[in-house]
This record gives C-alpha cells, structure tokens and sequence, in this order.
C-alpha cells in the first residue's frame, strides 16, 4: 500500500513541484492549500491529487484537515511543511499584523501540522517530516526580519523534533531553498533580477521548483533513514552554510 504524503501550500510554486514528484514517485499525496480555489481546482484536475483547504496558521483547521485525510486517504506517514508567506518591510515600518501573519502561518504552522500526526507515526515506527524553510533563514534578508525569523524557526524546530523522535523511526530534516524560479521571484524586475540576484548565484541562474522537489522525494524515501536533524542547502552556492 503506497505511503500517504501531505504537502501544505501543495498547489502551488514548489508545493505542487513537491506533490506531483511525490506521485509520481508512488505515494498518496493529499495536498493542502489555503484560499486559491480556481488554482487549487486546476491543480486537481490536471494531477488527479486530492485537496484540502484549510489555513495552517488555525491549530483547529489542522487537526480537523489532517483527520480528514487520515479517514479519505490514509495516515499519514509522509509531512511536508511547505506553507509560507511574505510580508516584507523594514523593520521599523512593520506593523504587529505583517509580524504575527509570517510567524503564525510560516513556523506556529509547523506545530499545528505536526502535532497531530506525530502521535500515529510514533505509533507506527515510521515518519517522514520535511520542512521547506528558506536561504533568508539562514543568513538573514534586508526587509524580512519577520521572515528570516520565522524561517530560522523552522531549522531549529527540525533540531530538536528529531533528537526526540530518531528511537521512534521518525526522521525530521529541512530544506533551505535559495531563489526558484516560482511566480513570485519571476514578478521581480527582470533589471533587478539580472543586476541584483543572478550574480550573487555562483552558478548563474535561478532553481527550479522540481530541483526542490527531488530533494523531499529523497529526504521521504527509506535511502534517507540514516539522515535526520539535517539542513539541506539548495540555492546554487549563494550560502554556505
């Protein structure tokens, strides 16, 4: 019986790239998105991936979403925390809304997803946790203190779930994407694009959402028992960690 797989914000940008190479790699993927119907129905329709709506940042949505996946697809013993938002301002300008929206729905929504699946993975001897943090949570971005922070969160919350849970065969790894090429960065300016962010890349261009995704296909599989606790850079050499 194939591995059921949750991927939240899977319908979109690297989340849908996550979810179709999850498919495609045999497992059951239900994926998650939080207010783009339109997008999450063609995103259905074109993959025959199952979706739920719900906003991952409400602990109470999360439990309710995830046991209704449990009951419609299976338990769930693949998680990939993917959802993320920007609000981005320098800091002093920052209101206490664009703070708590980032943190809440970029890392208290790492609690509200795992929470209620890690009990059945301790149970059965087997998980997966994966989550997608961002190069800025490594190094820090002008403008996202609220981001960064949030996404230095998501490391150190890998830290510690793993060490709690490596007896248990649970691994918990983060990936730390550098620029891809989704429909946010390719809305940036192609001047700025071409003046500001290729040449900080060593190795000359943007990520694709799929290279990303063959990372969590990875870190999901058995190969990747032996690894847990680990930080995953993937941003074409622009941060070494």
């Amino acid at each position: 019986m194939a591995r059921v797989a949750v991927v939240s914000g899977g319908t979109r940008g690297i989340g849908a790239a996550i979810s179709k190479a999850l498919k495609a790699a045999g497992y059951s993927v239900a994926a998650n998105y939080a207010g783009n119907d339109a997008v999450a129905a063609a995103f259905k329709q074109e993959t025959g991936i199952p979706v739920y709506k719900w906003d991952v940042s409400n602990y109470k949505q999360c439990a309710e979403g995830l046991k209704q996946v449990e009951s419609e697809v299976g338990p769930v013993e693949v998680l990939v925390n993917n959802a993320g938002i920007t609000r981005d301002t320098a800091f002093h300008k920052m209101t206490p809304e664009q703070w708590y929206e980032v943190i809440n729905t970029n890392l208290n929504s790492l609690f509200n997803m795992t929470r209620p699946v890690i009990d059945g993975m301790r149970a059965r001897g087997f998980g997966r946790v994966i989550n997608i943090s961002s190069i800025n949570g490594q190094k820090g971005q002008f403008g996202q203190t609220n981001y960064s922070a949030s996404k230095a969160g998501d490391i150190g919350f890998t830290k510690a779930l793993a060490q709690e849970n490596a007896a248990k065969g649970i691994t918990v790894n983060v990936i730390c994407p550098g620029y891809i090429a989704t429909e946010m960065v390719k809305a940036v300016p192609e001047e700025v694009l071409k003046k500001s962010i290729l040449p900080h890349i060593p190795v000359g261009r943007l990520g694709e959402p799929e290279e990303i995704a063959r990372c969590v296909v990875f870190l999901a599989s058995d190969d990747a028992g032996f690894i847990t606790g680990s930080t995953l850079s993937a941003n074409g050499g622009q941060y070494l960690a």
